[in-house]
């Protein structure tokens, strides 16, 4: 079955799921059938996504000395993916090449919804609505995985926490990814065992992708 060219397709999950690796993997995999293919991630290499990358690394706060709050978090990313639409995505798209993204807004209605608390209900509605007029993805693989298998993966990389990595806030964020599609109703969210190997887990990254997109 030949791969399927001119898609876009986002791998999502908590930190330390495998997201980077295997959006290396796939792409690997669509090459090897000469297909043409971009990698790219959010928050994304643009200005924006810069900016949005020193705030997850606490390299930049705002007055007294704490990250921006849910709500213009979820602005900075809905900006920098806006950018990362109108620059990268849909211009490789429209030559007919597969993108494959290192997440994009399922991310934002996981991570800010979650971290809003009380209003999380609201804030899932408000995301969806910020994020409305870009391009939606062909297909979203969520890579799901027990967080505490996360929190190793986490502390074997040996890097410093950035603003998501309280182990209590990844519990969170893992439950609302398994019911990712019911937040996502009209987009086509598939869910993969990301335990194992990065062998087994990319056969099952394929596996999904040839079922809901190849031909």
């Amino acid at each position: 079955m030949a791969a399927k060219p001119g898609c876009f397709v986002v791998l999502e999950g908590i930190d330390g799921a495998g997201t980077t690796t295997q959006v290396a993997r796939l792409a690997e995999k669509l090459r090897s059938q000469r297909i043409k293919v971009r990698t790219t991630r959010e928050p994304s290499d643009g200005p924006v996504g810069t900016l949005v990358r020193q705030v997850l690394t606490g390299r930049m706060v705002v007055p007294g000395g704490r990250a921006p709050g849910w709500a213009t978090m979820a602005l900075l990313f809905a900006a920098d993916r806006m950018d990362h639409v109108e620059s990268e995505i849909e211009p490789f798209l429209a030559e007919g090449g597969i993108v494959v993204s290192d997440r994009y807004d399922a991310s934002s209605l996981a991570y800010q919804s979650v971290s809003s608390g009380a209003e999380s209900r609201g804030a899932v509605e408000w995301i969806r609505t910020l994020n409305r007029h870009v391009r939606r993805p062909d297909l979203t693989i969520v890579l799901d995985l027990p967080p505490d298998v996360a929190a190793d993966r986490r502390l074997l990389r040996g890097e410093a926490a950035q603003l998501y990595d309280q182990n209590e806030v990844q519990r969170a964020l893992a439950a609302f990814y398994r019911d990712l599609a019911k937040h996502m109703p009209d987009d086509r969210v598939v869910l993969v065992d990301a335990g194992g190997t990065v062998d087994e887990v990319h056969a099952r990254v394929w596996a999904a992708y040839e079922t809901a997109l190849a031909r």
